[in-house]
C-alpha cells in the first residue's frame, strides 16, 4: 500500500474507531483437540471469534460468534482464560480469550468460514496465525496470558 494512503487510513481509524472489543475461544473437544476456523477473507487458521456488539457482553460475544462461525453450542461454562491488547496497525482492539470444553455442535454453513476442524494440539495445520499457536500453547502449559495479543507487541507511550 502507498505510504501515504496507509497513513491517512491509520489516522481515520484512529479517529472513527479508537477502540474495539473481540472475542475469541479455545473450544477443546473431548479427545483434547482445539477447533480452529479458517475465514474466506483471509488466509491462515484462527481460534473462532469475532467483535463484540453494541450492548452485548463479551461473554455473549464469544457465545455468539462460536454459532456463528462453527455451529457450537455451549452447554458449559465459558470460562475466561486472559485478556489481551492488540495495538497492530494502529488499532486498539481489547480481546478476552475464553475456554469451553462442553459443547454441542450443529452443521451449519457460514458465508465467512471456509472450513471448520478440530486438531491435535501438538499438529496444527499449516497457516495457523501465530497468535493463535501462542495462545494455544499458553493454554496448554498453563502459563499466564501476556497483555499482547501477538508476540512482537510492546506498550505504546
Amino acid at each position: 500500500m502507498i505510504p501515504v494512503i496507509r497513513f491517512f487510513l491509520q489516522q481515520y481509524w484512529r479517529v472513527s474507531r479508537p477502540l474495539t472489543a473481540g472475542a475469541r475461544v479455545l473450544v477443546v473437544d473431548p479427545a483434547g483437540r482445539v477447533l480452529l476456523v479458517r475465514h474466506t477473507y483471509m488466509k491462515g487458521w484462527y481460534l473462532p471469534g469475532g467483535g463484540v456488539d453494541r450492548g452485548e457482553t463479551m461473554r455473549a460475544a464469544a457465545a455468539r460468534e462460536i454459532w456463528e462461525e462453527a455451529g457450537i453450542v455451549a452447554t458449559g461454562e465459558l470460562t475466561l482464560f486472559g485478556l489481551y491488547a492488540n495495538f497492530k496497525e494502529f488499532k486498539s482492539d481489547h480481546i478476552a480469550l475464553y475456554v469451553l470444553r462442553d459443547f454441542t455442535q450443529e452443521v451449519r454453513k457460514s458465508a465467512e468460514i471456509a472450513e471448520i476442524g478440530f486438531f491435535p494440539v501438538d499438529a496444527l495445520p499449516d497457516g495457523t496465525s501465530a497468535a493463535t499457536r501462542a495462545r494455544i500453547r499458553e493454554w496448554g502449559e498453563g502459563q499466564v496470558p501476556p497483555d499482547f495479543w501477538a508476540h512482537d507487541e510492546t506498550v505504546r507511550v
